[in-house]
């Protein structure tokens, strides 16, 4: 039975209308849906996708109950400020599942971030660092930081060091040259184009220089 929380079709309801309609909160909005009869497919197609989601999961978790450079609050809000810039509404969670589901229909190797940061911001450099948590091995070769004054016009880049398995930052090079301080930066690592990585990008965070 559909329970209302104000006049039906006006604020909002949830729960299922005889056999008809469905209501429901889904990302902060109130919708509504037809009913559909609840199936369980079980194509190739479809078991192979619920693998991507599994797996998606339980790395995300992995990388949250890590002993250091666990994927942490500041994580959360760079993969929130990544979901933020998509047209349509998501969380951080979900833009990290579909991250790594993407990585894995590509044939890609997917990576969940965590502990991403700026040790020095000062204005006229800025050092970043982001640890790496592969699904397999030690396949990231190559990427780049990419920054800017938007979150949405990150048009800079500059090559990060990869220390395979590890992590990527900017320490073992000049870093970020010539920022204005106090200026807010965002910033993003992305692997290169041909990388086995290739899709596998971070959220995105921010700084004020200094």
């Amino acid at each position: 039975m559909a329970k209302l929380k104000a006049p039906l079709f006006s604020f909002g309801a949830s729960g299922k209308l005889a056999d008809a309609l469905v209501y429901f909160p889904w990302k902060g909005l109130n919708v509504v849906r037809s009913w559909v009869k609840p199936s369980n497919p079980k194509s190739t197609d479809q078991v192979t996708q619920r693998g991507y989601l599994t797996a998606a999961v339980a790395a995300i978790h992995a990388a949250q109950g890590l002993a250091a450079d666990a994927l942490d609050e500041d994580d959360r809000n760079a993969y929130a400020a990544l979901a933020s810039t998509f047209s349509t509404p998501r969380t951080w969670f979900n833009t990290l599942v579909k991250l790594w589901i993407d990585c894995e229909r590509k044939s890609d190797v997917p990576i969940v971030y965590s502990n991403g940061h700026c040790s020095d911001a000062d204005h006229t450099d800025a050092l970043l660092d982001i640890v790496i948590n592969e699904k397999t091995g030690s396949q990231l070769a190559a990427g780049k930081f990419y920054y800017g004054t938007s979150k949405t016009a990150l048009i800079n880049s500059i090559a990060g060091v990869v220390d395979p398995g590890v992590d990527v930052d900017l320490t073992d090079a000049a870093g970020i040259p010539d920022l204005t301080a106090g200026v807010k930066y965002y910033w993003q690592f992305r692997p290169d184009a041909a990388d086995p990585c290739e899709g596998a990008d971070s959220g995105i965070y921010d700084f004020v220089a200094t």
